[in-house]
C-alpha cells in the first residue's frame, strides 16, 4: 500500500472513531442537560465540602504534610478534587452498562459494527468531562480560599492525571465485567474506592499509618497519583521528582489495560452464549 494510502487511511480512521465518541458524548450530555438542578446541587457540595476542610484544616499542624503540601488545606483539597477521577475511573463503565441494561440497548449497541474497546470508552466519556469540570471548581475555591498554585507544573501533573485515569479506568472497565455477568452487586468498585480511601492518601498522608499498612499504599494507583499530583501543582516539582510515581502508574496501567479489556471481552461473550446479555 502507497504512504499516502496509509496516511489517508489512518485520517479517515480516525475521524470514525472521533465521530463516533462524540455521538456518545452528545447523547449524554443532552441527558444531563435536562437535570440541569442536580449539576447545581454537585457544583454547591464541592463548595460546602472545600468550606469544612478549610476550617478544619486550621487544627491541623502543617508540619504533618510539609512532604507534600505546604498546610493541610491544600493537602486534602487536592486530594478530594483528584480522587474524583478514581470515582469516575471506577464506577462510569459499569453504570453506563447498567443503564444500557435496563435501557434494552446493550445488545443493540454491541451488535454494531463499532468495536467493544471503543463503546465502552465512548460510554464515559461525559462522565470524565464532568469530573473534570468539578475538579477545576474544586481548585479555583482552593485559590479563592488562598492556596497558592504559583510555579505550579502543568504538563507533568496532567501527565500524572492520565496515567492515574488510564489505571481506574482498566479497574473500572473490570467492575463493568461482573456487571455483564451478575447484574447487580459491584464488590470490585466497593474494595477498590474504599481501600484507596483508606490508603491512598487522600485525606491524610500514608506517613501517619502504620508500617505494616504502608505496604499495601504502595501497590495502590492513587497513592503515586496523588504524591505526584501533589508535588507538582504545590511544590512547583518538576519530571524527575516524580520519576517513581509515573512509572509506577505507567506499569500499573499497561498490565491492566489490556486485561481488563480481555476480561470485558470474556465477559459479553459469555453472557451471549447463556442468552443472559439482555437481561437485568
Amino acid at each position: 500500500m502507497p504512504v499516502w494510502a496509509t496516511f489517508s487511511w489512518i485520517w479517515w480512521e480516525g475521524v470514525r472513531i472521533l465521530g463516533k465518541a462524540l455521538g456518545f458524548l452528545k447523547r449524554d450530555f443532552l441527558i444531563e442537560v435536562s437535570y440541569r438542578f442536580n449539576f447545581l446541587l454537585s457544583l454547591a457540595g464541592i463548595f460546602f465540602s472545600a468550606s469544612i476542610f478549610y476550617f478544619l484544616g486550621k487544627i491541623v499542624d502543617p508540619a504533618v504534610v510539609q512532604d507534600t503540601a505546604n498546610d493541610y488545606f491544600s493537602f486534602v483539597l487536592v486530594g478530594m478534587a483528584f480522587a474524583m477521577f478514581l470515582r469516575t475511573g471506577l464506577g462510569s463503565f459499569a453504570e453506563s452498562m447498567r443503564e444500557e441494561q435496563m435501557m434494552g440497548t446493550l445488545e443493540a449497541m454491541l451488535a454494531t459494527p463499532t468495536s467493544l474497546s471503543l463503546i465502552i470508552l465512548s460510554s464515559s466519556l461525559w462522565r470524565f468531562l464532568l469530573t473534570s469540570i468539578s475538579v477545576v471548581v474544586y481548585l479555583l475555591i482552593g485559590a479563592a480560599f488562598g492556596i497558592s498554585f504559583a510555579g505550579a507544573n502543568i504538563p507533568v501533573a496532567l501527565l500524572l492525571l492520565i496515567l492515574t485515569v488510564l489505571a481506574y479506568s482498566a479497574l473500572g472497565i473490570i467492575s463493568a465485567s461482573f456487571i455483564i455477568i451478575f447484574k447487580r452487586g459491584d464488590p470490585i468498585n466497593w474494595v477498590v474506592s474504599t481501600v484507596s480511601i483508606f490508603l491512598g492518601g487522600v485525606l491524610y498522608p500514608i506517613s501517619v499509618l502504620p508500617g505494616w499498612l504502608r505496604f499495601f499504599s504502595r501497590i495502590l494507583p492513587i497513592t503515586y497519583s496523588l504524591e505526584g499530583i501533589r508535588g507538582t501543582l504545590l511544590k512547583a516539582q518538576g519530571i524527575s521528582d516524580v520519576t517513581t510515581d509515573l512509572i509506577a502508574l505507567a506499569v500499573i496501567s499497561v498490565v491492566l489495560i489490556p486485561l481488563s479489556l480481555a476480561l470485558f471481552s470474556l465477559a459479553v461473550n459469555h453472557a451471549r452464549r447463556t442468552g443472559t446479555l439482555v437481561k437485568y
